[in-house]
């Protein structure tokens, strides 16, 4: 009985640790630099940027919808604006979920804030919210994710369509989302090394 006692005891802080866990997951965390040239040479669409393959986490699960339900969640954004040319034109990436299966438009979108300068940027976006989301079959998971910079006209405000396309380009970005369970909170602990040296804005 002791022993079995004890074997509780040890294993219960695995336990608390593989629960705490299972409520979040991070999609995918890329730091990158992006120039005009890449913004013209992207295929098969310009301005983006593709999140493939082994730069998403590979313990994304296949369905988001059980035994954890991620799909009626919260996804965190969170944007490191590492550089940004001067002007202080305002950008911001569109964020795309390019499912394994989807219906109706096939793909859904959501987005970090407007920015200005150079910083980190955060928000929490409700899943069931963003452009979309209803096109894509959640049970049946993500393939891959599209990051695409725009101005603040809309839409089809691509960056690279700018008569002004200096104020946009190069940047280097440090752009991270976090799946969070629903009824769930954003834990930031379970994210590591993140940077702490530039200001923050939280939305």
């Amino acid at each position: 009985m002791k022993k079995y006692l004890l074997l509780l005891i040890l294993l219960s802080p695995l336990a608390l640790w593989a629960q705490s866990e299972s409520k979040q997951f991070v999609l995918f965390d890329e730091e990158f630099t992006y120039t005009k040239n890449d913004a013209d040479n992207s295929t098969p669409s310009k301005s983006h940027y593709y999140v493939t393959n082994n730069m998403l986490n590979p313990n994304v699960p296949k369905d988001w919808t059980s035994p954890v339900d991620y799909r009626n969640g919260t996804v965190h954004i969170r944007i490191e604006v590492l550089e940004k040319p001067e002007g202080k034109a305002p950008t911001k990436w569109t964020l795309c979920y390019i499912p394994n299966k989807g219906q109706g438009n096939g793909y859904g979108c959501t987005g970090t804030d407007l920015y200005l300068e150079e910083g980190i940027y955060e928000k929490d976006v409700p899943m069931t919210e963003f452009w979309e989301n209803e096109s894509i079959i959640w049970s049946e998971g993500i393939k891959q994710m599209d990051l695409v910079i725009k101005d603040d006209s809309g839409g089809q405000g691509h960056a690279h369509k700018r008569a002004d396309f200096e104020n946009f380009f190069p940047t280097k970005v440090r752009i991270t989302m976090i799946q969070v369970a629903v009824g769930e909170t954003y834990d930031p602990t379970l994210l590591p090394k993140l940077s702490k040296k530039k200001k923050k804005h939280k939305k």
